[in-house]
C-alpha cells in the first residue's frame, strides 16, 4: 500500500512506507545510563483532547499519557527536561500548568529513578501587566526557583521575556541572574533562548549585538562557576557555540539546543564538545540513546552514522516560523502511538500545514522512527483522508 503526500506547490506525490522500526544493536540498549555525555530531551506534553476549551483557556492536559511518555524516555535512559519551550511554556502552557507538571514529573522521577531538570522562569507576569519592573522578575524567578528546588529537580533557569522587557541594559541582567544564582540551593543550568524560536527574548542580555551579549552571559557565569552546572545555548548557530563553550570555566558544561547542529556538536572535538538538551529528542529518543551509547564506546564515526541522517527530519521541523516546532513534535507522538490523537494545548496543532506535516510523516518513517509503521501508516491515511487528500 502506497499514500498519496500533499505537496506545497499542491501536487500529489506517492510514499511507500517503511515495514520495520528502527531497532537498537548496541547490547547496552535499554535503561543503562549513558556514560559519555549528558543528555537530556525536553518533552512535549499531552493535551486533553475531551476538555470542552478554547486557544485561550487554561491548558487540559492528559496527565496519565504525559507522564507515561517521560518514563518512554527515562526507559532509553535519556534525561528528562520538563515544562520548557517544548512543553508550550509560554504557549499554550501557563505557569500554574508548568507548576502542576513539574510537581507530578518530578515525583515521578523519584519514583522510577529518572533524571530531570526544570525550567524556571517568569510566565507568573502575564503579557497584562504593566509597568513590571527588575525587582518583580527576581520575585517571579524565586518563586519558581523555590518550588522547583523543593520539587527536587535540577533547575534551568530560563530566558525571560519579562526582563527583556524590563531591563533597560546588561547590568540589569548581571543583578538578577547574580542574585538567583547566590540563592539557589545547587548548581542550576543557564538558558539562553534565542529570537528564532521567541521573538520576544531579542536584546537578551542587554544587546541584540550577540558578541556583546555573549560577553555579558560569560561574565554572569565567571562570577559564580559554582553555582552554574553548564549552560543550554539555543541560537541555531554552530560556530558560535563552538566558540562559546571553548570560554567555559573550567567545569561548566554546554549543553547544546542547536537542533540543526546537533551531532556535530556532541560529537565534538580536539577542543571539547557539547551535551545535550534538545526539543528535537522528544521524537528521537531511542534513536538518539542509540546513537550515544556508540558513542559511549569511543565509535564517533558510528554516533554520526547513526544522527546524521536526522538532521533534514529536524531541520524541517524548526523551520521558520521555529517556534512551531512543537506541532511536529505532537504529530510525530501521535503516529508512534504514544498519545490517541493529535490535539494540542492551546489548539496549536493548526500552527503547521497539512504539506509541511506529510513531510514530517515521510522523512520520519524512513528513519524507522514508528514502534509500529502500520499504525503510523493508518493514522497518516485518516489525517489525509480528513482533509480531503484522495487516497
Amino acid at each position: 500500500m502506497t499514500l498519496r503526500l500533499p505537496a506545497p506547490d499542491g501536487t500529489l506525490r506517492t510514499h511507500e512506507p517503511r515495514a520495520e522500526p528502527f531497532a537498537p544493536t548496541t547490547r547496552t540498549a535499554g535503561s543503562a545510563p549513558l556514560t559519555s555525555r549528558t543528555v537530556f530531551s525536553a518533552a512535549h506534553v499531552v493535551a486533553d483532547p475531551f476538555a470542552d476549551v478554547t486557544p485561550d483557556s487554561p491548558a487540559a492536559v492528559d496527565w496519565d499519557a504525559t507522564l507515561a511518555f517521560r518514563r518512554h524516555l527515562w526507559s532509553h535512559g535519556l534525561g528528562v527536561a520538563e515544562a520548557m519551550d517544548t512543553a508550550q511554556r509560554g504557549m499554550g502552557l501557563d505557569w500554574a500548568g508548568a507548576a502542576e507538571l513539574i510537581r507530578r514529573s518530578a515525583a515521578e522521577a523519584r519514583a522510577v529513578g529518572g533524571r530531570i531538570a526544570c525550567g524556571v522562569g517568569t510566565d507568573q507576569l502575564t503579557a497584562k501587566d504593566t509597568a513590571v519592573t527588575t525587582a518583580d522578575v527576581r520575585a517571579a524567578y524565586e518563586e519558581q526557583l523555590t518550588l522547583v528546588e523543593e520539587s527536587g529537580a535540577q533547575a534551568v533557569l530560563m530566558a525571560s521575556r519579562a526582563l527583556a522587557a524590563a531591563a533597560t541594559g546588561p547590568e540589569d541582567y548581571q543583578e538578577v541572574y547574580g542574585h538567583l544564582l547566590r540563592q539557589s540551593a545547587e548548581p542550576v543550568i543557564l538558558h539562553w533562548l534565542g529570537p528564532m524560536f521567541d521573538p520576544a527574548l531579542d536584546g537578551y542580555w542587554g544587546s541584540s549585538d550577540l558578541d556583546a551579549a555573549t560577553e555579558v552571559f560569560l561574565e554572569v557565569i565567571a562570577a559564580h562557576p559554582d553555582k552554574v552546572d553548564g549552560i543550554k545555548v539555543s541560537l541555531l548557530d554552530a560556530g558560535r557555540e563552538i566558540e562559546l563553550r571553548r570560554r567555559l570555566p573550567q567545569g561548566v558544561r554546554c549543553y547544546t539546543g542547536d537542533d540543526f547542529h546537533y551531532p556535530e556538536l556532541i560529537a565534538g572535538d580536539a577542543k571539547g564538545f557539547s551535551h545535550a538538551l534538545l526539543g528535537i529528542f522528544d521524537p528521537l529518543g531511542p534513536l538518539a540513546a542509540e546513537a550515544v551509547r556508540l558513542l559511549d564506546t569511543g565509535d564517533t564515526s558510528g554516533f554520526r552514522r547513526l544522527l546524521d541522517p536526522t538532521v533534514p527530519l529536524s531541520r524541517h521541523l524548526f523551520q521558520a516560523p521555529t517556534r512551531y516546532y512543537k506541532t511536529g513534535v505532537v504529530f510525530l507522538a501521535w503516529l508512534a502511538g504514544h498519545q490517541s490523537h493529535f490535539t494540542m494545548v492551546g489548539g496549536l496543532q493548526s500552527a503547521r500545514s497539512l504539506p509541511h506535516l506529510a513531510r514530517v510523516y515521510e522523512l520520519a518513517d524512513a528513519l524507522g522512527l514508528f514502534p509500529d509503521p502500520a499504525l503510523a501508516e493508518a493514522r497518516m491515511r485518516t489525517l489525509l483522508t480528513l482533509h480531503g487528500v484522495p487516497q
